[in-house]
């Protein structure tokens, strides 16, 4: 198999995983996967995304301190959240939506039905680890970019050795919660938080997959 040939097989095998197992996973396999997603390029060299990375039983505490806090706590993210979703991007967000809420049982007009299944976000899936993956502030966009490639890398290196991820906005909106409970400076600018662990592939959530959008709606020549 050539080298385009594993990398194919790897994208296509990557997806947000929204059904964990508890077991946790060795630590020197999120060393080696997060060695690997280093790689990437970045502007200058600057290499500006940092992670903090819970263990199982950590996991469990900021599980149920996201849960007191979301009592009070409104959604203050650390990068604003998109001003709105229309045309294609309305499309596809309503189609990737309805994906999932088909996949676990949740017809339309079940209110409570999608409120549970939306609130799965905050107990990460099921999943026995988190990172918190954060950018420098004062490096502003070009940071957040660096970020977006590393995020990428990353996924893609959990893929490679069986481990399942989903990057998930909802968390970051939490944000001035995890600068306190991670103990993180005000010069670094959470980006998103990442789920991690084993893919419980029994689960209905984990039976859909996303579709791309066709090459002529990405790729425009000119000359």
């Amino acid at each position: 198999m050539t080298d385009a040939e594993v990398l194919a097989r790897i994208l296509d095998a990557r997806h947000s995983c929204r059904a964990f197992l508890s077991d946790p996973l060795p630590r020197e396999v999120i060393e080696e996967i997060v060695t690997e997603a280093q790689k990437v390029a970045s502007w200058c060299n600057a290499q500006p995304w940092q992670l903090v990375v819970t263990g199982a039983e950590e996991t469990g505490r900021l599980r149920a301190a996201l849960a007191e806090e979301m009592k009070t706590a409104s959604h203050t993210p650390d990068i604003p959240f998109p001003e709105r979703y229309s045309g294609v991007y309305k499309d596809r967000r309503s189609i990737c939506g309805w994906q999932l809420y088909g996949a676990v049982g949740v017809e339309k007009g079940d209110r409570e039905g999608s409120h549970r299944q939306m609130m799965e976000n905050f107990r990460f899936f099921g999943a026995p680890h988190v990172a918190v993956l954060t950018s420098e502030a004062e490096l502003g966009p070009y940071g957040l970019v660096d970020c977006g490639g590393f995020l990428t890398a990353l996924t893609l290196a959990a893929t490679a050795r069986g481990v399942a991820t989903i990057p998930q906005a909802a968390l970051a909106s939490y944000a001035p919660f995890l600068h306190r409970f991670f103990n993180l400076s005000e010069n670094r600018t959470i980006v998103c938080v990442i789920s991690m662990g084993r893919e419980d592939d029994s689960h209905p959530a984990n039976r859909f997959r996303t579709s791309r959008a066709a090459l002529n709606e990405t790729l425009r020549w000119q000359g």
